[in-house]
Order: C-alpha cells, then sequence, then structure tokens
C-alpha cells in the first residue's frame, strides 16, 4: 500500500512539474509574438485582468489585455500582433 501511495505521488508531481514546463514555454513563445502596449480606451485603476482583457479585444482589437503594474499604479496594457519589422 505505501509503495502504491509513493508512486502515485511521484507520478503527481512529475505530471505537475510537466505543466508548469509547458506553460512557461507557451507563455514565452506567446510573449515573443505579441508587443505591449498600453490601453488607449482604459482609464483610471486597472484592478480587474479579466475586463482589460475584454476591453482590449472588443475595443482595440488587440489579441489580449491584463492589469499589470507601472510605478505606483495598476494600468490595462494591450497585446497586439508585433509588426513583422520589430522581430528582427
Amino acid at each position: 500500500m505505501a509503495k502504491t501511495v509513493k508512486s502515485i505521488q511521484f507520478f503527481a508531481l512529475f505530471f505537475i512539474l510537466f505543466l508548469i514546463g509547458n506553460w512557461e514555454m507557451t507563455m514565452a513563445e506567446v510573449q515573443e509574438n505579441l508587443c505591449e502596449k498600453a490601453s488607449q480606451t482604459w482609464s483610471g485603476y486597472c484592478g480587474n485582468t479579466g475586463k482589460c482583457n475584454i476591453q482590449c479585444k472588443r475595443w482595440e482589437d488587440a489579441r489580449s489585455g491584463a492589469c499589470h503594474q507601472r510605478g505606483v499604479t495598476m494600468k490595462c496594457f494591450c497585446y497586439f500582433n508585433c509588426p513583422l519589422d520589430e522581430h528582427n
């Protein structure tokens, strides 16, 4: 019984590490292809990333959006596909 529990724990840990590694790789790929720009339509403090994301997509035709701290405040940033000349 103890051997079975240890095997399950090992595979669970392995699976979690695999997921984390896969997520980090995906985020790195996304960051290479996206350019960040402060939202042109958001005003004030950004405390809800979900709403920032929706606004960036609907109003600014961005791929996504998120709240990030810049200086002493939280701002909404939109993420767009980078123009080809900015990749090089």
